[in-house]
């Protein structure tokens, strides 16, 4: 291969020009020059930049492309010793300090397996390798990319993680700058909105299941009680899970949530069903905490809540395709195909708010009287045992 002239590389057209040895010229289609020693070692090849021709004339590429060779032939990683001269981490390292640092305080296992594991799968193969103060917004803008309209959900744990690692970089000095999420986030498309449903089981099916449930889901009587009553009232888990005694009037047979324990941040009055009633009085009997602001469905420690998988377990392990969150889907539709309930009123018991601003403005009730027929329809229709 005949040797390249300093006027051949100035003239170059895009492409890729040998100068031997395994040194080549690489001319990008906009005219970006620079230098790339290709080698192959153990059967691997492998490419090693050397920089740009800005930087770097032949002659000095010819001399680190000699240098390098010399180190590869001896077993020794360039790349390697020179990360390791500089003093600078790669994003690789400093992840994996974050995850070591940070674990302990995360509760959940779970996620924190999964906080690394995200980014050993989407960052790692694009950036671990790099030095942290050499990662550019635009470098992390093109992670994101890959996956920013397949999985969106993904994509943005992921953009939270690597700019933790990046901030931490900064705050140990490796970078000169935090990272710029507004700036990151602009660059890319808008995501679709996504609209997470929950397992529902069929309306029809409730009955069969509320009177088989014992037997089906094997749970303690506590949780059993407490899917009920999530189930009859439409409530979310939440709501069953952190309810009080405070919250219930019995002369009413009213029970009221909170603002603060509302998804849509304003308090909901739920008229109790006989069937509600009752299992509250079942309740009474079980009940371990006496103060007025104790739960009614108390875990197994003394004043904590259930857990939301002690909710959630019970049809995962019997294979149940449904979940207690669920079960307001199972009532809405109910309504809608059997119970004959106007859309308001359905609305008004899932404790929805109207999607017309200008429905909400003429809605000066809450409905109260009307929904106490419904859920007492409702209860009625849960009650049924099939077969009788």
């Amino acid at each position: 291969m005949a040797k390249l002239t300093v006027p051949q590389v100035k003239n170059a057209k895009p492409g890729r020009h040998g100068d031997g040895n395994g040194l080549f010229l690489i001319v990008g289609e906009l005219g970006g020059k620079s230098w790339v020693l290709r080698m192959q070692r153990n059967g691997k090849r492998r490419d090693f930049g050397l920089g740009s021709t800005r930087d770097v004339s032949l002659a000095e590429a010819r001399e680190a492309a000699a240098a390098t060779r010399k180190l590869v032939l001896k077993g020794i990683d360039p790349v390697a010793e020179k990360k390791k001269a500089s003093g600078i981490p790669t994003f690789h390292e400093i992840a994996k300090v974050v995850h070591r640092e940070y674990a302990p305080g995360w509760k959940n296992k779970k996620h924190a397996a999964q906080w690394i594991t995200t980014l050993e799968t989407y960052a790692f193969p694009d950036i671990g390798d790099r030095l942290v103060n050499n990662i550019s917004s635009g470098d992390v803008r093109d992670v994101l990319a890959k996956i920013w309209l397949e999985k969106p959900e993904t994509a943005r744990r992921l953009r939270q993680r690597i700019t933790t690692v990046l901030d931490y970089a900064h705050a140990k000095g490796w970078r000169e700058s935090e990272t710029p999420t507004g700036a990151i986030s602009k660059s890319l498309p808008k995501q679709p909105r996504s609209t997470r449903h929950h397992a529902a089981m069929p309306w029809k099916e409730v009955p069969a299941f509320v009177a088989s449930m014992a037997d089906r889901i094997g749970a303690g009587e506590v949780v059993q009680l407490a899917i009920e009553f999530a189930l009859l009232n439409a409530s979310r888990p939440a709501e069953v899970r952190f309810a009080t005694w405070s919250e219930i009037d019995f002369d009413a047979n009213l029970w009221t949530i909170p603002a603060g324990r509302m998804k849509a941040g304003k308090a909901h009055r739920v008229p109790l069903s006989e069937r509600s009633t009752a299992i509250l009085a079942r309740m009474t009997e079980l009940r371990r905490t006496r103060n007025n602001d104790g739960l009614i469905f108390e875990g197994a420690k003394l004043g904590k809540p259930l857990s939301e998988n002690t909710l959630t377990k019970p049809f995962r392990d019997a294979g149940i395709p449904a979940t207690v969150h669920g079960f307001r889907s199972s009532f809405r539709d109910w309504c809608s195909d059997a119970g004959g309930v106007p859309r308001e009123v359905a609305e008004a018991c899932l404790a929805h708010e109207l999607a017309s601003e200008t429905e909400a403005a003429y809605a000066r009730t809450d409905h109260l009287d009307r929904r106490r027929e419904v859920m007492e329809r409702w209860a009625d229709y849960v009650g049924e045992r099939v077969g009788n």
